[in-house]
């Protein structure tokens, strides 16, 4: 799985002309869900992103995670799209999960990143044309690779 996350003063996802979902402070999280990926990936990445210490404490030091500050998660589904080292100029989604792989672990870390952080998670919907808007805080922007945890 990849992740984007954004520390967010305020983020939401619109389908149609209508919002679906919105936060306040906390995380907005891209998730592009791969052909490998599966529960072990899923249970890292949310216990990464509930407990990363991106928030500020008292003393203006990136010290307290989502879960000190009780911050709200928005998980936004995407294409996990790479650079392509060929000729070219297009990138290449080969490595993108197919829908019947892709949403049951995107649900199923909708349902782990709401058990980590104990709340209910804001989410877009799978597939769908979004509109999302961010107020990015910081900024603070973190890329997580779960094949590569560091």
């Amino acid at each position: 799985m990849i992740a984007v996350i954004q520390r967010v003063s305020e983020s939401s996802v619109t389908i149609e002309g209508q919002i679906k979902a919105s936060i306040g402070q906390g995380v907005m999280i891209l998730v592009g869900i791969e052909e490998a990926d599966d529960q072990e990936d899923i249970t890292w990445l949310s216990r990464k992103i509930a407990n990363m210490r991106i928030f500020e404490d008292e003393a203006g030091v990136m010290n307290k995670s989502l879960i000190d500050v009780d911050g709200e998660a928005l998980i936004v589904s995407q294409f996990t799209l790479h650079a392509s080292t060929k000729k070219g100029n297009r990138p290449s989604y080969i490595k993108a999960a197919k829908p019947d792989i892709a949403i049951p672990l995107y649900e199923a870390f909708k349902t782990q990143m709401a058990a980590d952080l104990n709340k209910p998670v804001a989410c877009g919907e799978f597939g769908a044309d979004m509109k999302v808007a961010l107020i990015n805080d910081g900024p603070v922007t973190i890329l997580i690779d779960t094949k590569n945890k560091q």
